[in-house]
């Protein structure tokens, strides 16, 4: 039996997608269209660079679904969890990354299995035979792109993704900011420290608002309309649905005490994570902004703390696509149309580095299971895998679909357990405790770990 599986791009859901494919005995080609054709957001030709934010969120496996799958990745051997652990960064109760070293270490690790190869092309069409799965993620080249719309003979839906800007660490007036985690988080001194703080007073948290809503913004191209995923608005959008709307958001003073001032209260806080493991570099958390260049340094030169402030990188917007998966996809990923092909990641619907790469981890097991003549029991809906898996291929309504991050909303409620804020700690709790429970009986049930 034929049992080559070739995988189009190489991020996230790709390079897991890869990983758990080789690892179970099959041969592997990777395409990957960078560096011969570049992209707005990326910069380099590594596998897995992370073109966002520098986070995989909260690492709570017990109260938080994101943290639940980053376990539940853990557990099938995936390797975007694995490397991302290895070049963790102190955020709070966040598993934040140090990127470059990140994707040098995803692109060491694929080019050296003997199961691997990678191909720097662009596929512009889509396959007639063969095993594929498209993992092109939001960036799909137009020609790629334009072939799926086609096939599938549906508009390609679209949203717009919003880049937070880099700031240098040496450029931050430390008299101004300091360092504390939201509440203390963490156990040890380092994640309690890990975030930096800028404090704003209502007068300059009112000149800011003025600010954000009058800067020059990027404009859209003929036909374009902004949809925004909600977990990723651009700051001035936010700013435009009420000038309180960020001091409730990225800007809330909550859970901190200014270190230099502990007796004044903040009225709103910019805070910034940390981007490499040198600490050289830190993100102005939640500031993914469409404002033009030079707007972006005039108004975030208001921030206190940043008015010297110089900049790594800033931010900017791009185009997401990513297909109706309800409509389009079997309960297997694989496209209705054409089965030898699955789609995987961010493209298929899900939002989020952790989610993308999850995606790609199943569609890689589920290659594999189709490949080697296994029965692949359905992933159960009762893990955060199966609950994101379910939404896409048919939870979902197919009119209103959008882009998803993983979250209980998706479980099946747990028998015995009420509802409400009051038991929302014992809920979530029983909801990872049924997961954990269900995923390893599932895992247990694959014999996808030979090689």
């Amino acid at each position: 039996m034929e049992n080559t599986l070739n995988i189009i791009g190489g991020g996230m859901a790709g390079s897991e997608a890869a990983w758990q494919a080789a690892h179970a005995g099959l041969n592997v080609i990777i395409h990957e269209m960078r560096p011969k054709v570049e992209t707005f957001a990326h910069r380099t030709g590594n596998l897995g660079e992370m073109v966002c934010s520098n986070s995989f969120r909260s690492d709570d496996h017990e109260q938080n679904a994101v943290g639940l799958l980053h376990w539940e990745m853990m557990q099938a051997n995936g390797l975007i969890m694995q490397t991302a652990y290895k070049h963790r960064l102190p955020a709070g109760g966040a598993l934040a990354v140090d990127r470059d070293p990140f994707a040098e270490s995803i692109t060491a690790a694929l080019s050296a299995h003997p199961n691997v190869s990678i191909r720097y092309d662009e596929i512009t069409a889509l396959p007639d035979d063969g095993h594929w799965i498209i993992a092109t993620g939001p960036l799909t080249s137009g020609a790629l792109a334009e072939a799926i719309k086609t096939e599938t003979g549906a508009e390609a839906l679209a949203f717009f993704d919003a880049i937070a800007p880099i700031v240098y660490h040496d450029s931050i007036n430390m008299d101004v900011a300091w360092m504390q985690s939201r509440y203390d988080k963490g156990e040890t001194l380092e994640e309690q420290t890990a975030y930096l703080n800028c404090p704003m007073s209502k007068d300059q948290y009112e000149a800011f608002i003025d600010a954000l809503l009058a800067a020059e913004k990027t404009a859209f191209k003929e036909g374009e309309t902004a949809g925004y995923f909600d977990g990723c608005l651009p700051i001035e959008v936010m700013a435009e649905r009420g000038r309180e709307t960020l001091r409730f958001g990225p800007m809330k003073p909550v859970g901190l005490t200014n270190a230099n001032d502990p007796t004044n209260k903040p009225y709103a806080v910019v805070q910034l994570r940390r981007d490499n493991a040198l600490g050289t570099l830190y993100n102005i958390v939640g500031f993914q902004t469409k404002m033009k260049y030079g707007a972006q340094k005039d108004v975030f030169k208001m921030i206190p703390g940043l008015e010297c402030a110089e900049f790594a990188r800033l931010g900017g917007i791009h185009r997401n696509t990513f297909i109706n998966s309800p409509t389009l996809l079997d309960d297997q990923m694989r496209l209705r149309a054409r089965p030898n092909i699955r789609f995987a990641g961010q493209i298929t619907g899900v939002e989020g580095y952790v989610e993308s790469a999850a995606m790609g981890l199943l569609a890689g097991r589920m290659a594999v299971a189709e490949l080697t003549g296994q029965t692949l029991p359905p992933v159960p809906d009762t893990t955060a895998m199966g609950a994101l898996v379910t939404h896409i291929t048919g939870g979902a309504e197919a009119k209103t679909f959008q882009p998803m991050n993983v979250n209980f909303g998706l479980f099946p409620p747990v028998d015995g357990i009420k509802g409400g804020r009051r038991g929302r700690k014992d809920r979530y709790k029983a909801y990872t405790d049924r997961a954990k429970t269900d995923w390893q009986a599932w895992l247990g049930q694959m014999a996808l770990d030979a090689a």
